[in-house]
């Protein structure tokens, strides 16, 4: 029986999916390199246009806004033509979004980087929209949720390379200034230190767009086999598909579960800066030092979400996806109650020990959602990367609780930044309650 599950890791009605499987698993990393730039820089635009967190965090509407918008239309577009179409698709917007950080540069105002960022995601709900279920798809059904956490786990060294380049390219070479020396500038001086660090901003974004073209370019001359299930049904449209999948229970959940899933990810990664630089600048240390080495704290977590990403898919073997869910699932809890009570700094490594829980989750819960939809993947697919709008939406809510504390960051008698980790361990509650129902089905 093991025999058969090895053999259909890559193999469906006779065809070996191999090479395609590499070549998809590429795109992962790219959008993984996206994500993880971008947290970082909730932060960084806060500083350079001298905002509040709260108002950084469009950052985040824009850029899960994004993938919000557009998951349906790729369906479409996907169901119309073909899963590398959609590919293609994702990377030609990923590649525009990313050039037009430099129109967005030359205004010297905020909100036209969000439009970039915009488009950029666009392009990645395109990606995830057509990737994810292609890579389902490529070998027998019952290896398919290992297979995407096999080809996942390629996505956090895209993300852990994005946060080397947000740390040591972008941070190390912005204006140390304090958020209070740069209120103190003239006019002139003001904008003189935001276009230069703007210029260093954008730097990263236009090379990244040279990279897609290259990688467009590759999957463009390369033939790769279309595993889409055709029905030739004039009642199978949209509506039909949607009808299915809303009375689909399990499909269902797994959206709601998708959606606090993201948002904990997200919250977790982007905050850790916020988290650190306080309880550092405790310590002593400098607001531009401190951020440096909560970036570090960042990639620490980035590092054990990748080895323990790997770990997960070689359990798969042995344990059913959605036990496996429930026990990261209750550890990462447990995690989060330390980084919301423990106030002498120890909450920090709890903070970074809570990715290697969240590793297994999103394609995970991805391929329990998708398991047995046939006909309907490519809709399925969309809800679940429409669900991607937790990270959109739970962020600036955390965000708001840490504003709430003041100049002082003290609420409820504790500091802001612990009593924000409210929402994380509400998001985990609610993935254990998912996994549990999971288990009995």
């Amino acid at each position: 029986m093991k025999n058969n599950s090895e053999k259909s890791l890559f193999k469906k009605d006779g065809v070996n999916y191999l090479i395609p499987f590499i070549l998809i698993t590429s795109c992962f990393a790219l959008w993984g390199f996206a994500n993880d730039i971008t947290n970082p820089m909730v932060e960084a635009f806060s500083r350079i246009f001298h905002m509040s967190v709260t108002e950084g965090t469009l950052v985040q509407v824009a850029f899960y806004g994004g993938y919000f918008c557009m998951a349906f239309p790729a369906a479409m577009f996907i169901k119309k033509h073909s899963y590398k179409a959609g590919i293609l698709m994702g990377l030609g917007l990923y590649a525009t979004g990313a050039l037009l950080f430099y129109p967005a540069k030359m205004t010297g105002t905020f909100y036209p980087f969000l439009v970039a960022y915009f488009i950029l995601t666009c392009g990645l709900s395109f990606l995830e929209t057509s990737a994810n279920p292609f890579i389902l798809s490529m070998g027998g059904e019952e290896t398919a949720t290992r297979r995407l956490n096999m080809a996942q786990s390629f996505n956090p060294l895209g993300s852990i390379s994005g946060m080397f380049v947000a740390m040591f390219v972008i941070q190390a070479n912005l204006s140390s200034m304090t958020s209070e020396e740069r209120a103190n500038l003239s006019k002139d001086a003001f904008e003189a230190l935001k276009d230069q660090d703007l210029s260093v901003l954008i730097g990263p974004y236009l090379i990244i767009a040279a990279v897609i073209a290259a990688v467009f370019l590759v999957l463009w001359f390369t033939k790769i086999p279309n595993t889409q299930t055709r029905v030739d049904d004039d009642n199978d449209g949209i509506v039909a598909s949607l009808k299915r999948l809303g009375k689909n229970n399990r499909y269902v959940w797994s959206v709601v579960a998708q959606f606090f899933y993201v948002g904990v990810q997200i919250m977790c990664w982007t905050f850790i800066i916020q988290y650190g630089k306080y309880y550092l600048m405790q310590n002593g240390m400098s607001e531009g030092d401190a951020a440096k080495q909560a970036q570090l704290f960042n990639i620490c977590a980035m590092a054990s979400f990748i080895v323990f990403r790997f770990v997960c898919t070689y359990l798969m073997k042995y344990i059913s996806p959605a036990k496996m869910l429930l026990i990261f699932g209750s550890i990462a809890f447990c995690l989060v109650c330390g980084v919301i009570g423990l106030t002498n700094g120890y909450g920090l490594y709890c903070l970074v020990a809570v990715s290697a829980c969240m590793s297994l989750m999103f394609p995970t819960i991805y391929g329990i959602g998708l398991k047995d939809i046939g006909r309907d993947a490519e809709f399925g697919a969309a809800g679940l990367i429409m669900s991607i709008l937790g990270g959109s939406v739970l962020p600036p809510l955390q965000a708001a609780i840490m504003d709430a504390g003041g100049s002082e960051h003290i609420l409820f008698g504790m500091p802001s930044y612990n009593v924000s980790f409210v929402m994380p361990l509400i998001c985990f509650l609610v993935i254990i309650i998912y996994s549990a129902k999971m288990i009995k089905r």
